[in-house]
């Protein structure tokens, strides 16, 4: 499969987040970010908020990233890890991810309300700009006792 026949995902789709709720994980929940960035930021969906000059992709998600840190931090959740990604040393030889993120947060519901707060969509016209596809998924803690 080429990178132009790969389909590519942005956003949460309704459906996914029903079968998430379905299962009611409990307790902490983690939310495993796979990042592929842009080489230049697009802001085309939104011109109001480009930059005088083209910056690139991981600047833009910089600025997402510094703009909504303080938001999860003060809803109880913390960036647990930010990397640099590559290639798979297990997994598809053409695909890579630059950047992987893990978020934690104290539940699925609290989660939610911080990632639908109406303060969160400002800063995602810069997520929106620099991400040329994603992965994220949600994970809840096994219990080994």
């Amino acid at each position: 499969m080429t990178e132009t026949d790969r389909r590519r995902y942005l956003d949460v789709r309704p459906d996914t987040v029903r079968e998430l709720f379905a299962r009611a994980p409990t307790g902490p929940i983690v939310m495993l970010n796979l990042i592929r960035l842009r080489a230049v930021a697009d802001y085309g969906s939104n011109p109001a908020a480009a930059p005088p000059e083209p910056i690139s992709g991981r600047v833009a998600f910089d600025r997402y990233i510094d703009e909504t840190l303080p938001l999860l931090r003060k809803s109880g959740g913390d960036l647990v890890f930010l990397g640099q990604g590559a290639g798979f040393l297990i997994g598809p030889a053409d695909e890579r991810w630059d950047l992987v993120m893990l978020v934690r947060q104290k539940d699925l519901q609290t989660f939610l309300a911080f990632a639908t707060d109406d303060a969160i969509g400002a800063a995602l016209v810069h997520r929106t700009a620099a991400v040329e596809d994603s992965r994220l998924l949600p994970l809840a803690e096994v219990d080994r006792a």
